[in-house]
């Protein structure tokens, strides 16, 4: 038997002789939520065809023109110092002005 050093203290065990320690026991892995049913995917007809080019895209929304929105909100300690509301539409001239009559 070896003589302890005076500083290191003994070791007490509080679990039993009769059962392996913690360690050795294979931990069961935790419970995971069921994983809710996804409804099956619907097809989305295509507004753009694969083989169009940028060109067609621009002229396409050109034609029919597009309104782009955006709201931006400058903020200081939860404070709303400055509300932005931008409105803008892209569109085709022709679209916009009254055609002259000729």
């Amino acid at each position: 038997m070896k003589a302890r050093p005076k500083h290191e203290r003994p070791r007490h065990s509080t679990v039993p002789a009769s059962h392996p320690p913690r360690s050795k026991r294979r931990a069961s892995p935790p419970r995971r939520p069921p994983v809710p049913k996804v409804p099956p995917r619907r097809e989305v007809p295509r507004i753009i065809e694969p083989e169009t080019s940028l060109l067609d895209v621009i002229d396409s929304l050109l034609n029919k023109g597009v309104v782009l929105n955006a709201d931006v909100v400058l903020a200081l300690a939860n404070v709303d110092l400055i509300y932005l509301r931008l409105s803008a539409l892209l569109c085709a001239a022709d679209r916009v002005l009254p055609r002259e009559r000729g």
